[in-house]
């Protein structure tokens, strides 16, 4: 009986070495499954062809990609610009631009892809995506110096929400991370907008889910002096943004005495600047190269 009953143990010890090992192999294959899975995230999000990229802002960790031009001089500082993603503030991710950004590279900026809060990645609302872009604007103003940047001449733009997260930067006081230095402007020294969502009003882009705040959130109901030169590019045919709202905007900038280059696109819908739309990507790209030249950020 004693034979038997130490059997039993040994076994039963087994058994439960056994299973322990088991459970121990599954958690380390799914925390590895995890980690992976969160790594192919970011490299999706990832745009090709960066020169280097920082974390901007932690917990959680968003970072800024950089393209500098090929002949880059250490002792130089660059103009540059800041180009967020669009994507109602749901998706989106910063290599929508690096089409752009290798163009502009080598027109001699240095091009900066932020990443920011969305719903889909992060479960946020809008507010966090104007947050992190004005956070994002901070850092690059903090940091000018080192990074070769000349701070005095940093333009920021965007397609659609992205649009809408770059003017938000120039006319929106509300929104701020908590984290930040207020003291230190968010404000750009030029806005280049693609189909930007510039007003949250009822009939317009987002009103369904900003509703409620929508005037202390649309750059239309914040214009104000100090706002810089911008150069809007919008399709007639745009499902979302409609004319009469960007004409609207245009005409509150010329009330207020500021630069508004607008430029209408016939037939052309939402999106239709992008790389897949060649002619148009060509022709929007060609008229934010003269609005730069015209402020002396590049040569013609």
């Amino acid at each position: 009986m004693l034979i038997t009953n130490q059997f039993w143990k040994d076994n039963i010890t087994e058994s439960r070495d056994f299973t322990l090992g088991k459970m121990k192999k599954l958690l380390i294959g799914l925390i590895l499954l995890i980690g992976a899975t969160a790594q192919a995230q970011t490299d999706e999000r990832k745009p090709q062809g960066v020169s280097s990229s920082e974390v901007y802002r932690n917990n959680p960790d968003l970072k800024l990609y950089f393209y500098y031009p090929d002949s880059k001089i250490d002792t130089a500082n660059y103009p540059a610009l800041m180009l967020f993603f669009g994507g109602g503030w749901r998706t989106g991710a910063p290599k929508a631009f690096e089409h752009h950004a290798d163009y502009f590279k080598k027109r001699g900026l240095v091009v900066i892809l932020a990443d920011y809060r969305t719903s889909s990645v992060f479960g946020t609302p809008p507010e966090e995506a104007v947050k992190d872009a004005k956070s994002a604007m901070r850092y690059i103003r903090v940091n000018a110096k080192r990074l070769h940047i000349n701070s005095d001449m940093i333009a920021a733009g965007g397609g659609s929400a992205g649009g809408h997260l770059a003017a938000a930067c120039a006319t929106i006081d509300e929104y701020n991370n908590s984290s930040d230095d207020t003291t230190i402007s968010a404000n750009p020294n030029a806005l280049i907008l693609f189909n930007p969502v510039i007003n949250n009003g009822p009939d317009n882009y987002g009103f369904e889910r900003v509703g409620a705040y929508y005037l202390k959130f649309s750059p239309y109901y914040n214009l104000r002096k100090g706002v810089p030169p911008t150069v809007i590019m919008q399709g007639t045919s745009d499902n979302l943004i409609p004319v009469k709202t960007i004409e609207l905007y245009k005409q509150k900038m010329d009330s207020l005495g500021i630069r508004c280059d607008l430029h209408f696109y016939e037939g052309q819908k939402h999106g239709f600047f992008n790389i897949s739309n060649k002619e148009y990507y060509d022709k929007t790209m060609q008229v934010v190269d003269d609005f730069l030249v015209s402020l002396n950020y590049i040569k013609k």
